[in-house]
């Protein structure tokens, strides 16, 4: 492998070139942190969300799965076990990927609104569930490029 020169720092990343013909990019360290803070608080505050609103999201754990309460309760300790360790540096990365564990299992219910999308139709419109599907890849991204050491 050649070596890699950095352009664009100015930009808030790094982009590495002549590696073979592959340009990487690599944010900065500033938006890690940036991008740790936010996660944090967007499950922190989703997993409280679930203990205080729980019939919310009871109402899309889908009809197949047992004791919605119990998903709902238990998913939202999750969240906040998950959000806060991410502001942990010695559990980041386990935290990141037990986050990323958790959106692979409630995959179900956004999928479940996209196909019910009618019954949820007062909570976001149809393009908008299915909007949510591939982005719920983009988050799981986000979440273990954050938490990476």
């Amino acid at each position: 492998m050649r070596h890699c020169a950095p352009v664009f720092p100015a930009l808030g990343a790094v982009a590495l070139t002549g590696c073979d013909g592959v340009a990487v990019v690599f944010p900065e360290e500033g938006t890690q942190a940036l991008s740790i803070a936010m996660l944090a608080a967007a499950f922190v505050g989703a997993g409280v969300l679930h203990w205080i609103k729980p019939r919310l999201f009871e109402a899309i754990v889908p009809p197949s799965l047992p004791a919605p309460r119990v998903l709902v309760l238990v998913s939202g300790v999750a969240e906040i076990l998950g959000g806060l360790g991410l502001l942990v540096p010695a559990v980041r990365p386990w935290a990141g990927w037990g986050l990323a564990a958790l959106l692979v299992a409630v995959f179900p219910a956004n999928l479940y609104m996209a196909r019910e999308s009618e019954r949820f139709r007062r909570l976001a419109p149809r393009w908008l569930l299915l909007a949510r599907l591939p982005l719920q890849l983009v988050l799981i991204a986000w979440v273990l490029w954050a938490s990476r050491p």
